[in-house]
């Protein structure tokens, strides 16, 4: 019996393990799995499904998309009887009192050009004595209208400033019913403590609209419709695309509770473009047109206000007015003032020759820039 002694503690020792093994094991699938954790390359999977089209084309315009806030003055009249049945009996003695009083109303608008030009809606600006402008970055400044259009509901703005954040303009004539349309606003103006514009989502909902104003003559032809969220306040905001070019200035929306019924109406990017062009023109040179390339470089044709804004020597030649950070011209090493003389090999003569050619990078990019006098070759392998 002694002998099988160590037997049955070896039996007994072992099954105590095989037991205490199996009981962890069944507790372990009871417990709830509480603080799991993801593995990294879970987690940035997420991340970079969250970062869509959508949140990269808010990121990119929103920069540029200001609050306005308009001060009209207004003649109010007081009638101290009115309204008690003795007004034709009293006025004789106490006659109606007139006083001015300022009014602020509020919208949005969006700079076009880093040197300042802000177009918005013709009904936000209207009889304005006092205009201000405020950025998303909370800067603020004082601007001046140049110029107006009733039938358009457009207007441009003017601030004294270099370097503003610009939204790049898109093409409204390729617009198509059903893709992504992006509003983006300052709904709550000055009501908030911050100037960070809304963001709102939806499509195109229909093209070419002719609409009637309510209670008015008025038409508004040849609308872009779209069901993101149009709000009071939203009204000088841009209207883009998911590519995160503007392709409209929101307007106006069909409303019977005076909110979003996902009725909106935006001015089509083309037509505004047409407008700032015809502006100009008739104000005299106050500004030029910015074309963007694919260098992610904003490039004007040189003419007197560029040249007084960089002190440029300059009479013809192409200008890079904006550079946008981290971008490829950027990289590369370009930065605002600069002339491009040559690109390619070839003598640069337009803007919008440049942007054609750069349309799709591909190989080595090979410019030759003036840059204070000094001719500076840049070359860029592209990976």
């Amino acid at each position: 019996m002694r002998k099988l002694l160590p037997y049955f503690v070896i039996v007994a020792l072992a099954s105590a393990l095989i037991l205490l093994l199996w009981t962890k094991r069944v507790e372990h699938h009871r417990q709830p799995m509480l603080g799991t954790v993801i593995p990294a390359s879970i987690s940035d999977d997420i991340s970079a499904s969250r970062t869509n089209a959508i949140v990269l084309a808010a990121r990119r315009v929103s920069p540029a998309v200001v609050s306005v806030v308009v001060t009209q003055t207004r003649v109010v009249t007081y009638d101290p009887f009115g309204g008690l049945g003795f007004d034709d009996f009293f006025r004789d003695f106490f006659p109606r009192r007139s006083f001015r009083q300022e009014v602020k109303s509020m919208g949005s608008g969006v700079i076009i050009s880093a040197d300042g030009d802000v177009v918005t809606n013709a009904h936000v600006v209207r009889n304005a004595t006092r205009i201000k402008v405020t950025l998303p970055d909370n800067r603020e400044f004082a601007a001046e209208l140049e110029g107006i259009d009733e039938a358009r509901d457009l207007a441009l703005l003017k601030v004294s400033a270099q370097g503003l954040p610009a939204a790049t303009l898109g093409n409204s004539d390729g617009l198509m019913i059903g893709e992504w349309s992006i509003a983006i606003g300052n709904p709550f103006g000055f009501m908030l403590e911050d100037a960070q514009p809304t963001v709102t989502v939806g499509v195109i909902s229909a093209l070419h609209r002719d609409i009637k104003s309510s209670g008015g003559t008025q038409v508004y032809a040849d609308m872009v419709q779209t069901d993101a969220a149009i709000n009071p306040g939203n009204s000088g905001g841009a209207l883009v695309n998911a590519a995160g070019e503007v392709v409209g200035i929101n307007t106006f929306i069909f409303s019977h509770s005076g909110g979003s019924e996902g009725i909106g109406f935006a001015r089509p990017i083309n037509d505004v473009r047409q407008f700032v062009k015809e502006t100009r023109g008739t104000i005299g040179a106050t500004s030029f047109e910015r074309v963007e390339t694919g260098l992610d470089v904003a490039v004007a044709d040189i003419n007197p206000v560029l040249r007084g804004n960089f002190n440029l020597g300059y009479r013809r030649g192409v200008v890079a007015v904006d550079v946008k950070a981290g971008g490829v011209g950027e990289t590369i090493g370009m930065a605002p003032g600069d002339v491009i003389l040559m690109a390619q090999g070839k003598a640069v003569n337009s803007a919008a020759a440049l942007a054609r050619l750069y349309d799709r990078l591909a190989g080595t990019i090979d410019i030759v820039i003036d840059r204070g006098g000094e001719q500076i070759r840049l070359l860029y392998r592209l990976r």
